[in-house]
């Protein structure tokens, strides 16, 4: 059975290998590259995403797309936000000046420390494998198909910071540094890593996402 879900295109993302993950995993993705009614009817809606979050949020804004999420967000049908498609979900960001994010989830995105936990020196941005913590039970979550300590695959110089603790699912250890990981409230649900990279926990998500 094929699993229809809607995809942003707005021209900032690893957009082709999200669609293939998507496809591998059972869904028919439908692409689109500006805000219409029918878009709001989507039964899924995906927002990836890799870059800087101004520039993604003035594509989203010029796209019309801003208005689409957040109105989509409101029907309660599944949301999911990939890498900068999460930080966008919240109130915020610090990266490179102030800028205002789709405000779906309380709290800002922050500039990952320039030094471990030990205030040595480490490398931003944050790159490579890392085993997923649960921040907590993620039993029945998009992540359920996912056993803690399954590693994920990270490209990232800023993270977000959830007002609210809850809303944090999964997050990992980068030199002593917690960084959250993944979110998920009600209906929105979102991953900083890149589950079309992160191999069986990447999939895994994709898989439960869908079954939302």
């Amino acid at each position: 059975m094929s699993i229809p879900v809607t995809v942003l295109d707005y021209g900032i993302g690893n957009l082709l290998n999200v669609l293939r993950a998507l496809e591998h995993c059972g869904a028919t993705p439908t692409v689109i590259d500006k805000a219409s009614p029918e878009a709001l009817n989507a039964p899924r809606l995906v927002l990836p995403g890799v870059g800087a979050f101004g520039d993604g949020m003035a594509e989203l804004r010029a796209r019309g797309f801003d208005d689409l999420v957040r109105r989509f967000a409101a029907t309660g049908r599944p949301f999911l936000g990939i890498c900068v498609g999460m930080q966008m979900m919240f109130e915020a960001s610090e990266e490179m000046g102030e800028h205002a994010g789709l405000g779906l989830l309380g709290g800002r995105v922050r500039a990952i420390p320039a030094t471990g936990g030990d205030g040595q020196p480490h490398r931003v941005p944050h790159i490579g494998w890392r085993p997923l913590q649960a921040a907590r039970d993620w039993s029945r979550s998009i992540l359920a198909e996912v056993a803690p300590g399954e590693r994920a695959y990270f490209v990232h110089s800023f993270s977000a910071d959830p007002a609210d603790a809850q809303v944090r699912l999964a997050d990992v250890d980068y030199d002593g540094r917690s960084i959250c990981a993944a979110v998920q409230s009600g209906n929105l649900t979102g991953c900083q890593f890149h589950p079309e990279r992160s191999a069986h926990a990447g999939l895994g998500m994709l898989h439960r996402f869908l079954a939302l």
